[in-house]
């Protein structure tokens, strides 16, 4: 994804795609970079070009869950709504791969969602899903049992790179999934006997 009007409900307006680019303010960043902070105002919103975001809620005695990805041509719902009513992040936003963003200020999100229907079908259709991806979270965290969902979290990171290399430590696996170091690193160790992974320096490798 290099181009806003590859994203599906854009293609029919040119002049909106337009728009959002010349609102927009254009920035590169590397991996581990923090794009939004939790407790921070909101004054525009994210799109990804090129690269991933990860998005992360962190409970009061420091513990992280990934709560989902941002991929190329997507957008952070939690911006959309925190930005639009006035009110603080709720989330970490931090860049996952090396990332190309478009940042739009509110003012112009809240004008183009009355100027244009594509605009709100956009927003509508990533509310589905990162709510879909939500219930997931829930789902898990309530009945999988924690090898299933660090297995099921490689899988992502690994589609989502589009490699079954990953590079990534244990104690970051632990704090997307919001768990401790040691149990992580003994499923990964569990995975590997079993055939499942191998271990590098800070880089795990899917064998399937």
């Amino acid at each position: 994804m290099e181009k806003l009007d590859q994203i599906e409900e854009l293609r029919s307006s040119p002049e909106l795609v337009a728009k959002l680019y010349q609102n927009s303010i254009r920035k590169n960043f590397k991996a581990g970079s923090i794009i939004l902070n939790e407790n921070s105002y909101i004054r525009a919103i994210p799109i990804v070009i090129k690269g991933s975001m990860k998005v992360i809620r962190t409970e009061e005695d420091g513990r992280e869950i990934l709560l989902y990805y941002i991929k190329a041509g997507e957008s952070c719902i939690m911006s959309f709504l925190g930005g639009m009513h006035n009110e603080t992040s709720k989330v970490k936003a931090e860049v996952e791969e090396d990332a190309e963003i478009l940042f739009l200020p509110i003012d112009k999100v809240s004008l183009f969602i009355k100027e244009y229907p594509q605009w709100l079908d956009y927003i509508f259709r990533l509310y589905h899903k990162r709510f879909e991806e939500l219930l997931e979270i829930v789902n898990a965290i309530a009945f999988k049992k924690v090898d299933e969902r660090l297995l099921n979290l490689l899988g992502k990171k690994a589609e989502l790179t589009d490699s079954k290399t990953i590079a990534i430590t244990h104690e970051q696996l632990a704090n997307e999934l919001g768990t401790a170091r040691v149990v992580v690193s003994r499923l990964l160790k569990q995975l590997e006997d079993n055939g499942i992974v191998e271990l590098g320096r800070n880089k795990i490798i899917l064998c399937n």
